[in-house]
């Protein structure tokens, strides 16, 4: 599962030909969660509450590119690096 981004130790990927709804999957120290674009919102498995909060945000301020990428996911193609909430 191709890695898109990475900040404050918090592991965001996306899986090719994934099905609905556009969705990342998010790893942070042990934990594991799959986060719904559109929203923020973890809608599978568990994050810390920071954490959660965290790629809610971010979510919200690279809407455009995670479904930019969500549509190259779902056509096999490359995806492209997001820059991180820690600005890596």
């Amino acid at each position: 599962m191709p890695t898109i981004s990475i900040f404050f130790g918090i592991v965001v990927r996306m899986r090719h030909n994934e099905h609905p709804p556009p969705h990342i999957h998010v790893e942070y120290q042990g934990f594991c969660a799959s986060v719904e674009i559109s929203t923020g919102n973890v809608t599978a498995g568990k994050l810390p509450r920071k954490v959660a909060a965290i790629v809610k945000e971010w979510c919200e301020t690279h809407k455009a590119e995670l479904i930019y990428n969500w549509e190259k996911a779902i056509q096999f193609e490359p995806l492209d690096k997001i820059q991180g909430a820690d600005y890596d």
